[in-house]
């Protein structure tokens, strides 16, 4: 399994975003891209180096009605949960909400706000499922296949599977099954709270991305990469709207 240690800051290294397919797509095309798609996931150890020093954090926010979203991506030190890095972008999406196919909407901001990161993290952890998905290939799986590194889905509510409910201890977990196959695992980040459903996305193995979903847990629910870009891209989203209402006074 692969130990953390502390994030040397003297290496740059630029994201690179593979284009896989376009994102102007119709309900039946989408469908199909994750049919595909999910073919070419890896479920295993592929490219999560020994040492993980480098964890990125992703979230989406939008307001309701509204069509611009925003997204933000925090890269941290694993150990001391330092930000190292931080990257942002807004567009307007006009995918519609199916259930399903998020990834379709939140995913056009999301890599370009990878686009805009210096160095490239050991691992990424999304606001979203990975394969514990209707589909098998949530954000998590999608996004991972477009950065090519591993990538962890880290929700918190079930799409799919059932699970017995873990023990009360920071670090208890349970197994999430589907069909008679472990797709995820429950994780107790917080004693006496909801737990999370961790799943794989790319290129990693589900012990892997549990042991890395805990080493980010910092007394809250939600780990620590993914808190801070949502509590970053909320921040973004609500002085984007304060400067748009300035402008109508």
């Amino acid at each position: 399994m692969p130990q953390v240690t502390d994030v040397e800051q003297d290496t740059a290294s630029f994201m690179k975003i593979h284009h896989l397919h376009n994102w102007d797509v119709t309900y039946q095309e989408a469908v199909r891209v994750q049919q595909h798609l999910k073919e070419q996931l890896i479920l295993s150890d592929t490219n999560v180096p020994q040492e993980v020093r480098l964890v990125a954090g992703a979230d989406i926010s939008y307001s309701r009605g509204d069509n611009r979203f925003f997204a933000a991506v925090i890269l941290m030190d694993i150990t001391s949960m330092e930000i190292i890095e931080k990257s942002s972008f807004s567009q307007l999406v006009n995918f519609p909400y199916i259930p399903g196919l998020l990834t379709f909407r939140e995913g056009p901001p999301l890599l370009q706000a990878f686009a805009g990161l210096k160095r490239v993290p050991d691992v990424v952890i999304f606001d979203g499922h990975g394969i514990a998905h209707p589909r098998g290939i949530g954000l998590a799986s999608h996004m991972g296949l477009f950065l090519d590194i591993p990538t962890i889905g880290c929700a918190k509510k079930r799409l799919i599977g059932t699970h017995r409910e873990p023990g009360n201890a920071v670090g208890d977990y349970s197994e999430l099954i589907h069909d008679g196959r472990v797709i995820g695992a429950v994780l107790r980040t917080r004693k006496n709270v909801k737990p999370v459903f961790v799943s794989q996305g790319h290129k990693i193995a589900l012990e892997t991305a549990l042991a890395i979903a805990h080493a980010t847990c910092t007394g809250f629910r939600i780990v620590e990469p993914v808190r801070r870009a949502h509590h970053e891209v909320n921040h973004i989203r609500i002085e984007h709207l304060a400067a748009d209402h300035s402008l109508l006074k």
